[in-house]
């Protein structure tokens, strides 16, 4: 007799698969996460391609601090000291000798926020240092270590991420806030979510005074200020471009589009030279291409980070450093395939300087050696 064990036990195969289904698409509808469309159509240039490029960055690099820093993510250069202060993921501000040999390069504790240091900026004079904190707000520690709170809110709403700080020469500081709704350890569902909760404000330090210059942004990120002192660039990381923004001149107060790049942009530094040093955290893989185009992608993918954690969002490589001019046109880059969270640059002499969000040291490489082509 022929055996039906075969003919009993097929029905039960695609049933589970239709079972399977339907419970996924209740669960879909009944979550609550409802992302929304990120203004793509503002995006009206193709990906542009540097002119020239090293891919393979991390084959010249050598490793500043290894161990001694976890998550150094903004990179400032103090001339008269000589030392780089950097913020780490511990609240610790660090100052880093500068050595020609990595070997002799010294890491000291300076200051603890008691929070999480990202931007900074050097003070007026190099009084001090202007800190953006993500936790506590913008403060300014003085040469001696202490620490003053400059603000904490801006026009009734709470500083929730202060982000990229710059300080122009009158003295008066500009900052982001990356997100009024999201904190640090939020950060990826305000991308997920794709609402601009993003802000650029100004702090003056005589008259205590700070101010919303513009709201309505998606994820605020680095901020930089023109060598002539007219305009801000900033980062809004998402829409994968930098914003320029007019304090100064018969255009004060307005807002344009400066650069479009093929990748997520974090910090940005001027380098005194003409150029703007834009580090990416990756490049636009094509994750990242259906995720900032389609809600639908970026709701699947917040249900898996609630059920697997931050380690289930996959599609981040080739992060590193743009270089480009003051007409917004790509210069050069630098990055390499295992390159991910890649969030400052700057450069010192002959060295490229690279600060990372997760990463336990300090990426430098050698431009004379291992320049772009």
């Amino acid at each position: 007799m022929p055996s039906t064990s075969n003919n009993t036990s097929w029905p039960f195969f695609p049933i589970f698969i239709l079972a399977s289904v339907l419970v996924s698409i209740i669960i879909y509808q009944l979550d609550s996460f409802d992302p929304a469309h990120y203004p793509n159509h503002e995006l009206t240039q193709p990906l542009p391609v540097p002119a020239t490029k090293n891919g393979r960055m991390l084959q010249g690099s050598e490793f500043v601090g290894q161990g001694k820093l976890l998550g150094p993510e903004d990179i400032l250069y103090d001339n008269e000291l000589g030392v780089i202060y950097t913020g780490t993921s511990d609240g610790w501000i660090k100052r880093v000798t500068v050595n020609e040999s990595v070997s002799d390069s010294v890491v000291t504790d300076w200051v603890n926020t008691g929070g999480r240091p990202l931007g900074l900026a050097m003070d007026t004079d190099n009084n001090g240092v202007i800190v953006a904190d993500a936790h506590k707000g913008l403060l300014k520690i003085s040469k001696d270590g202490s620490i003053e709170v400059l603000t904490e809110e801006a026009e009734g709403k709470k500083l929730m991420f202060t982000d990229g700080v710059e300080v122009a020469k009158d003295g008066k500081i500009y900052f982001t806030d990356a997100s009024y709704k999201y904190g640090i350890e939020d950060f990826m569902w305000d991308i997920l979510e794709g609402r601009p909760h993003g802000r650029l404000l100004s702090f003056d330090p005589i008259t205590k005074i700070t101010k919303v210059l513009v709201d309505q942004l998606y994820f605020s990120n680095g901020i930089t200020i023109s060598p002539d002192q007219d305009y801000l660039v900033f980062c809004e990381t998402p829409m994968r471009r930098c914003r320029k923004y007019y304090i100064e001149g018969e255009k004060k107060g307005r807002l344009e589009n400066f650069i479009e790049l093929p990748a997520v942009p974090d910090n940005i530094h001027y380098d005194g030279n003409g150029h703007f040093v834009i580090a990416s955290a990756t490049e636009i893989t094509t994750f990242w291409k259906l995720a900032l185009k389609y809600p639908i992608v970026r709701k699947i993918a917040g249900m898996a980070l609630k059920l697997a954690g931050p380690s289930i969002l996959v599609g981040q490589k080739n992060g590193g450093i743009f270089i480009a001019d003051l007409d917004g046109i790509l210069i050069s880059q630098y990055t390499d395939p295992q390159l991910q969270q890649i969030t400052s640059g700057f450069t010192i002499g002959k060295y490229l300087y690279c600060g990372s969000f997760y990463l336990p040291y300090i990426i430098r490489l050698d431009l004379h050696k291992f320049s772009a082509h």
